[in-house]
């Protein structure tokens, strides 16, 4: 039997919200998506709160997933805790609040989510993504398991990938908010992208206002982030996958605008 698991890239701001709310729940009757993984870090444009998450469930999600910005909002710290739908990467140091991996019960059996972050230029004081990983898909034999990599470099997500390479039934890249051209299934039988994009204003640089982005590039005094306006996208990846197995059988980006 094949499962549709559809994840969705960076939610940015409240036009990505708004959005979001709009395009998921018909995309999920329209391509009858089983399960779906929703990054949400940038919801609050940096960070997300508690309340911004649980939009996100009622918009469709079914878990979120979080990344550099985890810690922006000193709310999530209690939510975190206490939350097992919301996942920040598992390579922070253990005494940080919530998990980084979480299983959840479907018609198709457990499924498996990890949230990993990469280290090359995320200055956040992690452990090695690629030993954690490692280790979490070495503790149980689950059949399914979805992997969001939030990392910066193409080949550290590329890499990843390969690493997981039939060991993991899809792994994503979030982070950078362009989606790339190579969604495809490894020879392994797990689905790859390296980054899905984001769910937002098209007419942006990576959701925030175009103006105010050059001017960062010219050198201007920092000042807060404005998030853009106008026409949104969501962009994501869906995957088929063979529940007895695990393994992907098709994979496709996707943009609703």
């Amino acid at each position: 039997m094949l499962m549709r698991i559809l994840a969705v890239g960076d939610v940015c701001g409240k036009a990505g919200l708004d959005h979001l709310a709009r395009a998921l729940p018909a995309l999920r009757r329209s391509r009858g998506i089983d399960f779906a993984v929703v990054n949400g870090e940038n919801a609050n444009v940096v960070g997300v709160t508690p309340a911004q998450c649980e939009e996100l469930f009622k918009s469709g999600a079914d878990v979120v997933t979080l990344g550099n910005h985890t810690w922006t909002r000193t709310e999530m710290r209690d939510y975190l805790a206490r939350s097992t739908r919301v996942l920040r990467p598992a390579n922070y140091a253990p005494q940080c609040p919530g998990q980084g991996v979480g299983v959840y019960e479907t018609r198709f059996g457990p499924i498996r989510v990890i949230n990993a972050m990469g280290r090359f230029t995320l200055d956040a004081n992690t452990d090695n993504p690629f030993v954690v990983v490692d280790s979490i898909v070495a503790e149980e034999d689950i059949k399914i398991t979805l992997v969001d990599f939030h990392a910066e470099a193409t080949s550290e997500k590329l890499a990843m990938g390969y690493f997981l390479e039939g060991r993991a039934s899809a792994v994503w890249g979030t982070h950078t908010h362009v989606q790339t051209s190579d969604c495809q299934v490894l020879e392994g039988g797990t689905g790859y992208i390296t980054d899905l994009g984001m769910t937002g204003p098209s007419r942006s640089v990576l959701g925030i206002e175009i103006e105010q982005s050059i001017g960062k590039m010219l050198g201007d005094p920092p000042r807060r982030y404005n998030p853009a306006g106008g026409k949104c996208k969501m962009e994501c990846a869906l995957f088929e996958l063979e529940s007895e197995t695990g393994r992907c059988v098709s994979a496709e980006a996707l943009r609703v605008e």
